[in-house]
């Protein structure tokens, strides 16, 4: 078996180096949400751009109201009032205090914000009963995002509040890696779509749905398709998906079956193969290569070897693609509640659900005998090394997490 198969990181390492994002394109902020970075992307202004006033209230020295209290109240005289966006060229100056706004430029001399709260007016005068000290009530100028500071790092996805921050940063237009169009091909002629009469033998194209909506989850485009298990139709199509999308995905006829003739058909159209089958458990009939330079990945078709080999192979080469600068699933630390067995020969997989106990997280295997409701509810995925026979109960253990 090893001399036919290669292990999960070289396979990993394989898909990884053979791949590039794709190529950067310059969009508007308002088109961008969702998008992945091209480069890092830096401040052109600061946010705010200068200090401004949190509430309502009366801009002050703050030396100068150090004891006031409602007993002990200190009297001011009152110079104006500025609100947000006004240009004010005025100064306080000793015994004197300016009314302002939330959002107005805090003038020249005052340090501090006394909220109206704590204040009385009464004709050119304003009344304090309580202490602010220095920088109460301000906004600094560029607290939120100072010039020059890095804002988005390249490969980051733009979140709404990603978005937020550019704009107070003063971008426009940004660069970014443009989305991956994914072909899903399902094959096999017993596979047909979802709302079809299902005769018997018959199953509906589960695999591609869910293939779609991990595709469709980082942003990328997908074109969904189904061939039976004729040579040519699948040689056809898959000459045609190689040449309109950027990357492309099969799912059944992985394997060296009668039937399974997507790897067969991919070696006679001349595909530069990277590899086919790793020492992976469920998922090992997958497959990564080249087809008129686009990547190709065959993956199986069993419900639990398809998401597996997708998941831990296929994703990571698609993100790289896409621009990602984190290639793997997120992850989080949880003890193992119960000891799972996996094989020597090649690295397990296994899906499972969390569960707090005590306060400390625990992650139990799945056991479902429906192999669709045992991926339906899974909530994370951990791996037994190849190499390493079990792993007793009560350990730490990385989650990969997948809901």
């Amino acid at each position: 078996m090893r001399n036919r198969f290669i292990g999960y990181q070289e396979a990993l390492d394989r898909t990884l180096s053979q791949l590039k994002p794709l190529e950067a394109k310059e969009r508007s902020l308002s088109e961008s949400t969702d998008c992945v970075v091209a480069k890092d992307i830096y401040a052109l202004a600061n946010s705010p751009s200068a200090a401004t006033s949190l509430k309502d209230g009366f801009a002050v020295r703050s030396e100068e109201i150090t004891d006031a209290t409602p007993a002990t109240p200190v009297n001011l005289k009152l110079q104006g009032i500025v609100a947000a966006g006004a240009v004010n060229s005025e100064s306080v100056g000793p015994g004197a205090a300016l009314r302002v706004l939330t959002g107005a430029v805090i003038p020249q001399g005052a340090d501090a914000v006394v909220a109206e709260e704590y204040t009385r007016t009464e004709n050119e005068q304003v009344t304090v009963f309580k202490h602010a000290e220095p920088g109460r009530n301000i906004l600094p100028k560029g607290c939120d995002v100072s010039i020059d500071d890095l804002v988005v790092p390249r490969g980051s996805r733009l979140s709404p509040g990603k978005i937020g921050i550019l704009a107070a940063a003063g971008h426009d237009r940004i660069s970014v890696v443009s989305r991956p169009r994914v072909a899903i091909i399902a094959t096999g002629d017993e596979v047909l779509l979802p709302g079809q009469p299902l005769s018997a033998g018959k199953l509906f194209a589960s695999n591609m749905f869910t293939l779609n909506a991990w595709c469709t989850r980082y942003g990328m485009e997908t074109g969904l398709d189904i061939v039976g298990d004729n040579a040519k139709r699948i040689s056809d199509k898959l000459n045609l998906a190689t040449r309109a999308y950027d990357a492309v995905l099969t799912s059944g006829g992985a394997w060296s079956g009668d039937r399974d003739l997507v790897a067969r058909m991919l070696g006679q159209l001349g595909w530069h193969k990277m590899y086919h089958r790793v020492r992976i458990g469920p998922g090992k009939a997958i497959g990564f290569g080249f087809l008129n330079n686009t990547p190709v990945f065959i993956l199986p078709g069993g419900p639990p070897s398809n998401l597996m080999a997708f998941l831990n192979l296929a994703l990571p080469g698609l993100l790289r693609l896409a621009g990602y600068s984190n290639l793997q699933l997120p992850d989080k630390s949880s003890r193992l509640a119960e000891t799972v067995t996996g094989h020597g020969d090649w690295t397990q997989f296994i899906f499972g659900k969390f569960e707090n106990r005590h306060s400390t997280t625990y992650f139990y295997p799945i056991r479902y005998e429906s192999r669709l409701k045992s991926m339906s509810e899974a909530e994370g995925i951990i791996s037994i090394p190849e190499g390493t026979n079990q792993i007793t109960a009560e350990t730490e253990i990385k989650v990969s997490l997948i809901s």
